[in-house]
């Protein structure tokens, strides 16, 4: 295995305003899309393993060997509190990246969630210990743990460049990546888009013609 000590200060990139991250947290991913023109929509394929999971936070991303765990270990040593590990897994959907004992460690280092581009496992253990986990598959294979692996670079996560810091929304329709240095617009665009479309639904539904029984 690739023995590496990492420097803690790779961890320091700048994180949003806990406060923007509540905004967005607070819409659906579909509404946040839409604001960005369809952009920054992850690959439809990676979906939350378990009914109701919602993951927002800031990325702390990690890119990894297809089917290697290494770089998820050393991310749980140096991400903060409320941060989403957003994880580069090549697509691969042979080994699950992380499973139930990683998903503990996590709720313990109170990270916010995993986004992975590979595949998880434990799904049920990780519903009942409340850790969400948005994943392209699940499968009961376990991963390696050779390496090697970056941590707090740019990765490219399921067609969407991700950079360390930008926003990671998870709900039943999937991801959405917003970028940090463009959220305060587009948290505002989302809010006006879920106005109007709840104003728009609203009227649909007065509309309607009542038909006795």
């Amino acid at each position: 295995m690739t023995t590496i000590t990492d420097d803690p200060t790779i961890a320091h990139f700048t994180r949003p305003d806990p406060a923007l991250v509540a905004r967005l947290a607070a819409l659906p991913a579909a509404n946040i899309g839409d604001a960005m023109d369809r952009l920054g929509i992850a690959d439809s394929a990676i979906q939350a393993i378990w009914p109701g999971a919602r993951l927002a936070g800031p990325a702390f991303t990690v890119w990894v060997r297809a089917g290697d765990n290494q770089g998820i270990h050393r991310a749980l040593t140096l991400a903060q509190p409320g941060d989403v590990i957003v994880v580069a897994g090549q697509g691969d959907t042979t080994r699950a990246l992380l499973g139930e004992l990683i998903g503990e460690r996590a709720i313990s280092a109170g990270i916010a969630g995993f986004a992975l581009d590979g595949a998880a496992r434990d799904a049920q253990v990780l519903q009942e210990i409340g850790m969400p986990v948005f994943a392209k598959a699940t499968t009961p294979a376990g991963p390696y743990k050779h390496g090697p692996s970056r941590v707090v670079v740019p990765v490219a996560f399921g067609g969407v460049p991700v950079l360390p810091g930008d926003i990671v929304i998870g709900d039943s329709d999937g991801l959405v990546v917003v970028p940090q240095a463009q959220a305060e617009r587009i948290a505002q665009a989302a809010e006006a888009v879920f106005a109007d479309e709840e104003q728009r639904r609203t009227t649909i539904v007065a509309s309607r013609t009542h038909v006795p029984a």
